[in-house]
Protein backbone atom coordinates (compact mmCIF):
# COMPACT_ATOMS: atom_id res chain seq x y z
CA UNK A 1 0.00 0.00 0.00
CA UNK A 2 1.43 3.51 -1.31
CA UNK A 3 -0.15 6.85 -0.16
CA UNK A 4 2.01 9.45 -0.86
CA UNK A 5 1.96 12.69 0.99
CA UNK A 6 3.28 16.23 0.15
CA UNK A 7 4.57 18.62 3.87
CA UNK A 8 4.97 21.62 4.19
CA UNK A 9 7.74 22.30 6.70
CA UNK A 10 5.99 24.96 8.62
CA UNK A 11 1.95 24.35 8.14
CA UNK A 12 2.41 20.90 9.34
CA UNK A 13 3.76 21.04 12.43
CA UNK A 14 1.36 23.79 13.57
CA UNK A 15 -1.67 22.61 12.06
CA UNK A 16 -1.55 19.03 13.38
CA UNK A 17 0.45 20.06 16.78
CA UNK A 18 -2.64 19.49 19.24
CA UNK A 19 -3.50 16.13 17.21
CA UNK A 20 -0.56 14.80 17.56
CA UNK A 21 -0.53 15.80 21.42
CA UNK A 22 -4.17 13.80 21.58
CA UNK A 23 -2.54 11.08 19.93
CA UNK A 24 0.35 10.94 22.39
CA UNK A 25 -2.79 11.16 25.20
CA UNK A 26 -4.86 8.20 24.09
CA UNK A 27 -2.22 5.68 23.11
CA UNK A 28 -0.74 6.67 26.35
CA UNK A 29 -3.56 6.21 28.48
CA UNK A 30 -5.37 3.26 26.97
CA UNK A 31 -2.61 1.24 24.93
CA UNK A 32 -4.69 1.89 22.19
CA UNK A 33 -1.85 2.09 19.04
CA UNK A 34 -2.86 5.38 17.00
CA UNK A 35 -1.89 6.36 14.08
CA UNK A 36 -2.47 10.20 12.65
CA UNK A 37 -2.66 10.44 8.71
CA UNK A 38 -2.72 14.34 7.23
CA UNK A 39 -4.48 15.48 4.63
CA UNK A 40 -3.27 15.67 0.85
CA UNK A 41 -1.42 19.22 0.19
CA UNK A 42 -3.50 19.92 -2.87
CA UNK A 43 -6.57 19.00 -0.84
CA UNK A 44 -8.04 17.29 -3.47
CA UNK A 45 -11.24 15.31 -2.52
CA UNK A 46 -10.63 12.36 -5.01
CA UNK A 47 -7.13 11.44 -3.68
CA UNK A 48 -8.68 11.90 -0.17
CA UNK A 49 -11.10 9.33 -1.43
CA UNK A 50 -8.65 6.72 -3.01
CA UNK A 51 -7.01 7.24 0.30
CA UNK A 52 -9.39 5.57 2.35
CA UNK A 53 -9.89 3.09 -0.38
CA UNK A 54 -6.49 2.21 0.09
CA UNK A 55 -6.53 1.86 3.97
CA UNK A 56 -10.38 -0.18 3.83
CA UNK A 57 -8.51 -3.46 3.99
CA UNK A 58 -7.26 -2.61 7.73
CA UNK A 59 -10.93 -2.82 9.16
CA UNK A 60 -10.72 -6.27 8.69
CA UNK A 61 -8.16 -6.66 10.89
CA UNK A 62 -10.03 -4.90 13.29
CA UNK A 63 -8.47 -1.16 13.04
CA UNK A 64 -11.15 1.54 13.82
CA UNK A 65 -10.47 4.56 10.99
CA UNK A 66 -11.97 7.71 12.02
CA UNK A 67 -11.95 11.13 10.55
CA UNK A 68 -12.34 14.01 12.46
CA UNK A 69 -13.21 17.44 11.34
CA UNK A 70 -16.70 19.13 11.52
CA UNK A 71 -19.46 19.20 9.74
CA UNK A 72 -19.49 23.28 9.53
CA UNK A 73 -15.86 24.80 10.39
CA UNK A 74 -16.02 28.87 9.49
CA UNK A 75 -14.33 30.19 12.39
CA UNK A 76 -15.25 34.26 10.81
CA UNK A 77 -18.79 33.27 11.20
CA UNK A 78 -19.29 31.51 14.14
CA UNK A 79 -22.13 32.96 15.44
CA UNK A 80 -25.99 33.36 14.68
CA UNK A 81 -25.27 34.56 11.19
CA UNK A 82 -24.50 31.55 10.00
CA UNK A 83 -27.44 29.70 11.94
CA UNK A 84 -29.07 28.82 8.16
CA UNK A 85 -25.88 28.21 5.97
CA UNK A 86 -24.84 25.66 8.56
CA UNK A 87 -28.31 24.05 8.16
CA UNK A 88 -28.57 23.85 4.36
CA UNK A 89 -25.31 22.49 4.63
CA UNK A 90 -26.01 19.93 7.58
CA UNK A 91 -29.21 18.79 5.64
CA UNK A 92 -26.61 18.31 2.30
CA UNK A 93 -24.22 16.29 4.09
CA UNK A 94 -27.07 14.09 5.78
CA UNK A 95 -28.70 13.45 2.37
CA UNK A 96 -25.45 12.94 0.91
CA UNK A 97 -23.98 10.54 3.49
CA UNK A 98 -27.37 8.64 4.65
CA UNK A 99 -29.75 8.16 1.81
CA UNK A 100 -27.98 8.34 -1.10
CA UNK A 101 -26.39 5.05 -2.82
CA UNK A 102 -22.25 4.90 -2.22
CA UNK A 103 -21.40 5.56 -5.89
CA UNK A 104 -23.83 8.66 -5.51
CA UNK A 105 -22.49 9.38 -2.12
CA UNK A 106 -18.96 9.75 -3.66
CA UNK A 107 -20.30 12.22 -6.85
CA UNK A 108 -21.57 14.16 -4.82
CA UNK A 109 -18.64 14.28 -2.03
CA UNK A 110 -16.67 15.26 -5.41
CA UNK A 111 -18.02 17.65 -6.01
CA UNK A 112 -19.33 18.73 -2.52
CA UNK A 113 -18.26 22.59 -3.38
CA UNK A 114 -21.66 22.74 -5.21
CA UNK A 115 -23.50 21.92 -2.46
CA UNK A 116 -25.68 24.15 -0.76
CA UNK A 117 -23.53 26.67 1.31
CA UNK A 118 -20.26 24.96 0.78
CA UNK A 119 -18.10 27.42 1.18
CA UNK A 120 -19.79 29.40 4.05
CA UNK A 121 -19.89 26.03 6.13
CA UNK A 122 -16.13 25.13 4.75
CA UNK A 123 -14.19 28.39 3.73
CA UNK A 124 -11.17 26.04 3.29
CA UNK A 125 -11.61 22.41 3.14
CA UNK A 126 -8.71 20.62 6.13
CA UNK A 127 -12.09 20.14 8.68
CA UNK A 128 -14.51 18.43 6.03
CA UNK A 129 -11.32 16.09 3.62
CA UNK A 130 -11.22 13.53 6.78
CA UNK A 131 -14.65 13.05 6.09
CA UNK A 132 -13.47 11.89 2.42
CA UNK A 133 -10.86 9.19 3.68
CA UNK A 134 -13.47 7.69 6.04
CA UNK A 135 -16.27 7.69 3.62
CA UNK A 136 -13.24 6.03 0.58
CA UNK A 137 -12.76 3.63 3.63
CA UNK A 138 -16.16 3.12 3.94
CA UNK A 139 -16.48 1.44 0.19
CA UNK A 140 -20.26 0.55 -0.47
CA UNK A 141 -21.50 0.51 3.37
CA UNK A 142 -24.61 2.55 4.42
CA UNK A 143 -24.11 5.64 6.32
CA UNK A 144 -25.68 6.42 9.75
CA UNK A 145 -26.06 9.81 11.42
CA UNK A 146 -24.57 9.46 15.26
CA UNK A 147 -24.78 12.92 15.85
CA UNK A 148 -26.92 15.80 15.47
CA UNK A 149 -27.04 19.15 17.34
CA UNK A 150 -28.76 22.03 15.41
CA UNK A 151 -27.79 24.42 18.27
CA UNK A 152 -23.89 24.12 18.48
CA UNK A 153 -22.30 27.22 19.59
CA UNK A 154 -25.91 28.91 20.36
CA UNK A 155 -27.21 28.40 16.48
CA UNK A 156 -24.70 25.77 14.41
CA UNK A 157 -25.88 22.60 12.67
CA UNK A 158 -23.18 19.98 13.68
CA UNK A 159 -23.76 16.48 12.68
CA UNK A 160 -21.40 13.08 12.75
CA UNK A 161 -21.74 9.75 10.49
CA UNK A 162 -20.91 6.15 10.80
CA UNK A 163 -20.12 3.68 8.12
CA UNK A 164 -20.45 -0.10 8.85
CA UNK A 165 -20.55 -2.35 12.06
CA UNK A 166 -23.35 -0.91 14.78
CA UNK A 167 -24.18 1.22 16.94
CA UNK A 168 -21.82 0.26 19.94
CA UNK A 169 -18.81 1.12 17.33
CA UNK A 170 -17.39 -2.06 16.40
CA UNK A 171 -15.80 -1.69 12.78
CA UNK A 172 -17.07 1.48 12.14
CA UNK A 173 -15.54 4.73 10.10
CA UNK A 174 -16.77 7.89 11.94
CA UNK A 175 -16.58 11.72 10.94
CA UNK A 176 -17.26 13.32 13.97
CA UNK A 177 -18.10 17.12 14.75
CA UNK A 178 -16.28 18.47 17.43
Amino acid sequence: MAIHGWTHPRRAFEAARLSRRRARFVAGSTGVPVVQLGLRGDLDPDAHLRAGRQLAPLRDEGVLILGSGSSYHNLRRFDASAAAPSREFDDWLQETLVDLRPAQRRQRLLEWERAPAARVAHPREEHLLPLMVAVGAASDETGHNTYSQRDFAGSLAMSGYQFGGNEEGAATISQTAR
